[in-house]
């Protein structure tokens, strides 16, 4: 019986936590299934900090654009150089699936690969798909999204509901040891304050004015602030004001331990930060950034808020005191906690990832089964055309 090699896979995940992170629990799972895999990132700070974490697996960054970042012409230019970047990555090391996680780092290596004859896969995580998703729906051969309503906007009716992918560190935790591994009382709330892999400093001020009636209405709170690169020295200039014990960072890898450490959570919007407070049963006020591509992030949650999952407050009609009740009555309130913890377990969709790796393996499986019969066929045809010369 004739050994079959090592399935070796890519996925094309960078440009920001949001399509890293959902494409390294796929990657876990290949793994575990004995693929090799490959991680596709850009060269953002982001992506080459969150893959240092990454194990057993290789990684490549791409020369892409995003089209919000810079020029057309930057974004074209990087666009055609990461296609043949990864078109020669291909052809060094020939995948036999690519998977796109969304963003600007998803499209080249789909095209590349497509042109080569690899089955191509994308996931949408978010209510409205972005731009470089609804383009590759068209090409690819089927795709995964987090929440159903996103099926309606892609150009594909091979369309799978999987939920979006956690890493399985994300899971309900001892709000005591993270909060003592944050080097906090582990008998006091914490509130954590995250914008994304990125940081929000929208998100940062406004919880800045919220701090003097937050420490009144919830004595003893403590803070769990991620910040993002540009407000580190004025969001611990602020704890200290108030007299709030902090743990602020710019970026934290950890993020299962911040969340575990959580008493309740102001967040963006993100998908892969809803799948993860989901994972982890957190309750949350969502403050959408407003300037997401076609406002994906205020769909994101008021899916959430229709169910009872979270709190929706938009930033433009927020006012400390808003922000400040929300938060409270999520810490001190045990049925109103209890109950968004509850509505939250219907976001949470453990076997994504597994899911998602099932499909593509499967796709392998049947490619190369069609492949070895064609084999089979051809030398069948070959041994008849021989016994009939002889």
């Amino acid at each position: 019986m004739q050994h079959q090699p090592t399935p070796r896979i890519a996925i094309a995940c960078g440009g920001t936590g949001g399509h890293l992170f959902p494409g390294l629990a796929v990657a876990e799972q290949l793994i575990q299934r004995g693929c090799t895999v490959t991680l596709l990132i850009s060269p953002k700070e982001v992506d080459q900090q969150a893959v240092k974490a990454a194990s057993g697996m290789q990684v490549a960054t791409l020369p892409a654009v995003g089209l919000g970042r810079g020029s057309r012409i930057a974004f074209v230019r990087g666009f055609i150089q990461s296609t043949f970047a990864a078109r020669k990555l291909f052809k060094q090391e020939r995948p036999e699936a690519v998977l796109a996680m969304g963003g600007f780092t998803s499209a080249p290596p789909v095209v590349a690969a497509k042109a080569m004859g690899v089955p191509t896969f994308l996931h949408e995580s978010n209510t409205i798909p972005g731009r470089a998703n609804r383009w590759l729906s068209r090409i690819v051969k089927e795709a995964f999204i987090g929440f159903p309503e996103a099926a309606l906007r892609l150009h594909t009716w091979h369309a799978k509901a999987t939920g979006t992918p956690v890493r399985p560190q994300f899971r309900p935790s001892d709000s005591a040891v993270c909060r003592v591994a944050l080097g906090l009382n582990p008998d006091k709330p914490v509130l954590v304050v995250t914008g994304g892999s990125q940081g929000a400093s929208g998100l940062n001020d406004m919880v800045i004015s919220a701090l003097p009636m937050l420490v009144k209405l919830v004595p003893g709170l403590q803070l769990v602030h991620l910040t993002g690169p540009n407000d580190v020295e004025k969001v611990e200039k602020a704890c200290t004001a108030n007299g709030i014990k902090a743990f602020v960072r710019p970026f934290f890898a950890e993020m299962n331990v911040a969340l575990g450490a959580a008493s309740a959570v102001i967040s963006r919007a993100g998908a892969s930060s809803l799948a993860e407070l989901a994972a982890m049963h957190v309750p949350s006020v969502l403050v959408p950034f407003p300037a997401a591509t076609d406002n994906h992030q205020y769909y994101n949650a008021l899916a959430f808020q229709k169910t009872g999952a979270a709190h929706l407050l938009e930033q433009k009609s927020a006012n400390p005191e808003t922000l400040a009740k929300l938060i409270a009555e999520l810490i001190q309130v045990p049925g109103v906690r209890e109950k968004m913890c509850e509505a939250l377990g219907q976001w949470h969709a453990p076997r994504a990832a597994e899911q998602i790796a099932e499909s593509i393996m499967k796709a392998i499986t049947d490619r190369r089964r069609i492949a070895g019969k064609a084999g089979m066929t051809e030398t069948s045809t070959l041994q008849h055309h021989q016994s009939a010369i002889t």
